[in-house]
């Protein structure tokens, strides 16, 4: 990942993969494994960082070019032609890691490359095979790479030529180093003291975890890549002299919700603005005397047509709601005067309420999250109280909560609320009271009856018990299992205690052939509330 402007995180991240690609040539252990799945999964968040930067970004263009659409159109149209771009190369990259992913798990049907794609990398049976990753990638040899790396390096390269096409010619040189991130030259090989070409040192011989984590680099690259483009478009954008040819009638309240004795007060004003450049509206904390913003800055949640921003959130937790910022108007001069501005509005339900944020029930052992709220009335001036076999603490946030419950079959909230001085009941809410339900059993990707091949099953590390359907993140411990197998007509059984296959049961089931049965059964799992129950088991036949 050099060259180019990357963050902390990202050097970080390309660092890390190239000190355990180093490692792999000594020892493939579970840890490195493990390390090369950490890095998958940060690169995935920083990739999800990367599209929300990018689309404030394109949402900027839409707003330049209803502002000046003469000027800002052909910028707009080059920074979409970019967006396409690396839309089209990201998804070409997913279609090889899921195509690969379905050759090591052996996925079949018109799907097998979308189940590919979507399988976390911790559920992938044989996390460090090589041998079909390194064929998928490179072909049968390293000199002259025939795999699917030939067509992502050429896709690259063409990437990189189009991206080029659209910048501006002052702005080429500057780019050159972040479009370097995505060159396809051979590269030193420290290991083999000698140039090598770019597909060898990135895929050959590297297990599917670490070719996996190889490609989501790449896409990083890509949107890093995209994202610097569009905003070195984005400046070329000039922005005319503001002026102001229109008036308008506008009513503004200080509040929206007003209760019954109050009063309402409004201010009545003819409002300037103008219908060709729009002025900047930023919610922020500020600085009273400069006027300069205190801390992070939100630029794209007011919408700003005709000179009017409108500023449109979702009504969540009830109570009072402030919000603020600053309006940023240029001046013929090109320098900018900002006006600040303050606000709040009554978020107010139609009555008390108590909702289960998780499901319509409590359920035994675990954390319930709930929402209580009541019309008109501040999160800090509700109060609840539960009633059964079991307790409730608030949950951070004001208006949320955590219920426990121990047994029983319901359980009761009662909301209180302070209104002008006096405490006055709300309301009060039953809930049923139920057991979580049971998980199930998995042995690799099989529950209930289903069929592996003898490489399959020696390769299982265990029995594994898993929530279904479930909205809570649950997580159930194997205590005990025992192994069955019919070896010459007489059913041979292996206690094992904990989750993994032991080394007797391994030898036991080298001996199987096509057509034996294995059966996991007698399981017995330990629930978060420390509880023991007995599920059903895995039935395995050996084709």
């Amino acid at each position: 990942m050099a060259g180019g402007k990357q963050t902390p995180r990202q050097k970080m991240i390309g660092m890390m993969y190239l000190v355990l690609t180093a490692l792999l040539a000594l020892n493939i252990s579970k840890e490195i494994i493990n390390a090369f799945i950490t890095i998958d999964t940060g690169l995935k968040r920083t990739n999800v960082n990367f599209d929300g930067k990018n689309g404030m970004t394109y949402q900027a263009f839409e707003l330049a070019k209803l502002n000046d659409e003469k000027k800002a159109k052909p910028l707009y149209e080059k920074a979409m032609k970019v967006k396409q771009l690396s839309a089209d190369l990201c998804k070409k990259i997913n279609g090889l890691r899921g195509e690969m992913v379905a050759d090591v798990e052996k996925f079949e049907g018109p799907d097998r490359i979308k189940k590919g794609d979507t399988l976390r990398l911790d559920l992938i049976s044989k996390p460090d095979d090589y041998d079909i990753p390194t064929h998928y990638m490179i072909g049968e040899d390293p000199a002259n790479v025939t795999g699917k790396a030939k067509d992502l390096k050429q896709w690259l390269g063409q990437y990189q030529k189009d991206i080029n096409a659209l910048l501006p010619e002052t702005s080429k040189e500057k780019l050159k180093g972040n479009l370097a991130t995505l060159d396809t030259k051979d590269v030193y090989s420290k290991e083999n003291e000698k140039m090598v070409n770019w597909e060898w040192y990135n895929f050959y011989h590297a297990p599917v975890v670490a070719s996996i984590a190889q490609l989501t680099r790449i896409q990083n690259d890509v949107k890093n890549t995209e994202g610097d483009v569009i905003n070195e478009l984005y400046k070329s954008i000039s922005a005319n002299d503001f002026k102001f040819d229109t008036l308008a009638a506008k009513v503004v309240a200080p509040t929206s919700y007003v209760l019954q004795g109050d009063k309402y007060v409004a201010n009545v004003f003819v409002a300037a603005f103008s219908t060709t450049q729009d002025p900047v509206i930023w919610l922020c904390n500020y600085d009273s005397v400069t006027k300069k913003p205190n801390g992070a800055i939100d630029s794209t949640s007011v919408k700003v047509s005709r000179g009017i921003g409108t500023y449109e959130v979702a009504a969540g937790s009830t109570g009072a709601q402030k919000w603020g910022g600053l309006i940023r108007v240029k001046k013929p001069d090109n320098t900018w005067d900002s006006y600040p501005f303050k606000a709040d509005y009554i978020v107010a339900a139609p009555s008390a309420a108590v909702s289960p944020t998780k499901m319509n029930v409590f359920y035994i052992g675990v954390d319930n999250p709930v929402s209580i709220s009541a019309a008109g009335i501040a999160p800090s001036d509700v109060s609840p109280s539960f009633a059964g076999n079991g307790a409730m603490r608030p949950a951070g946030k004001p208006g949320d909560y955590i219920v426990t419950v121990k047994g029983g079959n319901e359980a009761t909230i009662n909301v209180g609320a302070k209104l002008n001085g006096a405490n006055k009941s709300m309301g009060a809410f039953k809930f049923r009271v139920k057991r979580v339900p049971d998980p199930v059993a998995f042995v690799g990707n099989i529950k209930g009856d289903g069929q592996m091949t003898k490489g399959e099953l020696n390769a299982a590390s265990g029995v594994f018990a898993r929530m279904e359907n479930f909205d809570f993140d649950l997580s159930f411990k194997v205590i005990s299992f025992v192994l069955s197998v019919n070896v010459n007509g007489v059913f041979v059984e292996k206690k094992g205690n904990g989750p993994a296959i032991t080394g007797d049961m391994k030898s036991l089931l080298a001996g199987v052939r096509p057509g034996n049965k294995v059966f996991f059964e007698q399981i017995t799992v330990q629930g978060p509330d420390g509880t023991m129950r007995k599920i059903p088991g895995v039935n395995i036949k050996v084709k």
